[in-house]
């Protein structure tokens, strides 16, 4: 199921679905923070390297199917289908956006 989402949104999961690492940071403000699987990455290099980490370790399809408005923040729901333990999950990409562009993201079950 196709849904709207915010054009700083879909920059990203369509920079993840290419696997292009330096597209994902760009999606982020400068002093950006990700929070995934227990850590934080802060700033574009360290979003970057997030990033570069997650697609060498896993090869995966995200499928966002729902968005929810938390004021300042879009939830997004998705479907990840991929060789990590559990697969298939329903993860909650939890975003909070600046001028168009990512100024937070946690990733959570």
């Amino acid at each position: 199921m196709a849904i709207d989402l915010l054009p700083g949104i879909a920059r990203y999961f369509d920079a993840d679905r290419r696997r292009d690492a330096v597209a994902i940071a760009e999606c982020f403000t400068a002093d950006a923070t990700v929070q995934d699987e227990g850590h934080t990455y802060t700033g574009r290099d360290g979003i970057q390297a997030w990033a570069v980490g997650y697609l060498a370790k896993y090869l995966c399809a995200t499928e966002p199917f729902a968005i929810t408005d938390k004021g300042n923040k879009a939830v997004v729901t998705s479907h990840v289908v991929g060789n990590f333990p559990g697969s298939p999950v329903d993860l909650r990409y939890e975003f909070t956006l600046a001028d168009g562009a990512i100024a937070g993201l946690e990733i959570a079950l």
